[in-house]
């Protein structure tokens, strides 16, 4: 196989703590598929710990691993994020957002107290999570007379498609997930069907 068409993730949150000289912080890891989702849950946070001094962050997405983000919040420049995003590397995951709430202790901890606090804080929400592996599924749709309905239902049936929706009618419509590492044969047998349109939608 010329890909890895499967990724590590984190099934649901999760939390983590670390205390040094008095500060305390607080780790949240949550699985994500968007950037979008990143804003919300900042607010909710801010809302709960209405006290805390820093809310910084680190993102990873997409199953290639190639999108990441980082959020220092006013701690010196490298500090936070970057050992945040550094404890997602280590556990090679993606898709997920890892924030962590610190409390002031009164105490400065320096350059590689912060590093130390931040990544040993994502490292315990990592660790309480379930991490699980996903694979790459690509999302397609396909029309087709009524007629061949028998030899599209037979095909989703033979090669296991996770069916996401479907419409029949004269016309008829089915959208369908299918793992990447089967993507070939199945639009190839797809295609030898008479009087049906495929279309790519998106992957997942």
């Amino acid at each position: 196989m010329l890909f890895d068409d499967t990724y590590r993730t984190i099934l649901a949150e999760s939390e983590g703590l670390f205390r040094d000289k008095g500060s305390k912080f607080i780790a949240y890891a949550y699985p994500i598929s968007t950037e979008d989702e990143v804003k919300g849950i900042l607010q909710k946070l801010r809302l709960e710990h209405a006290k805390a001094r820093h809310f910084c962050w680190a993102l990873r997405l997409s199953p290639d691993r190639s999108v990441f983000r980082i959020q220092d919040d006013g701690e010196p420049s490298g500090t936070a994020g970057r050992p945040i995003l550094n404890t997602m590397l280590s556990a090679d995951v993606t898709n997920l957002l890892i924030v962590v709430v610190r409390y002031f202790g009164g105490t400065l901890l320096g350059v590689p107290g912060l590093i130390n606090a931040y990544k040993s804080a994502a490292a315990d929400a990592l660790g309480a999570a379930s991490i699980i592996e996903k694979t790459v599924n690509d999302i397609y749709e396909v029309h087709f007379s009524y007629l061949v309905m028998n030899d599209v239902m037979r095909l989703v049936k033979e090669e296991q498609l996770s069916v996401l929706s479907q419409h029949f009618d004269n016309d008829c419509t089915l959208k369908f997930e299918v793992r990447k590492a089967n993507l070939n044969t199945v639009i190839g047998k797809f295609e030898k069907i008479d009087d049906l349109l495929i279309k790519y939608l998106f992957t997942a």
